[in-house]
């Protein structure tokens, strides 16, 4: 079983930065797409951002405002001028062609909360 392991979440007043972090094992195969997701309280999972090949992707609510970034098996999400809003729990995923086997398959984090809050 593939475990993507997140961490960074907390409290932060509005306007303040955290940054997230997101570790796939290693050497476990072809890493594709990763990124980041978020649910807020009585809503459905978003798109935050995505790194795939170079490119990158980002959900129109947080374009300039965060950034990711990838390193292999890890990827970075940093959150600036956050607001209210981003309040939720942030998961990582991950699409991941194991060594071995014929196709990719999607891995999720356990999700790390992230409040926004004065």
């Amino acid at each position: 079983q593939v475990q993507l392991v997140e961490s960074g979440g907390g409290l932060v007043q509005p306007g303040g930065s955290l940054r997230l972090s997101c570790v796939a094992p290693g050497n476990i195969g072809n890493i594709n797409t990763m990124g980041w997701y978020r649910q807020a309280p009585g809503k459905e999972r978003e798109l935050v951002a995505s790194s795939s090949g170079g490119s990158t992707n980002y959900g129109d609510s947080v374009k300039g405002r965060f950034t990711i970034s990838r390193d292999n098996a890890k990827t970075y999400l940093q959150m600036n001028s956050l607001k209210p809003e981003d309040t939720g729990v942030y998961y990582c995923k991950a699409n991941i062609r194991l060594r071995g086997y014929p196709y990719a398959m999607d891995y999720w984090g356990k999700g790390t909360l992230v409040t926004v809050s004065a």
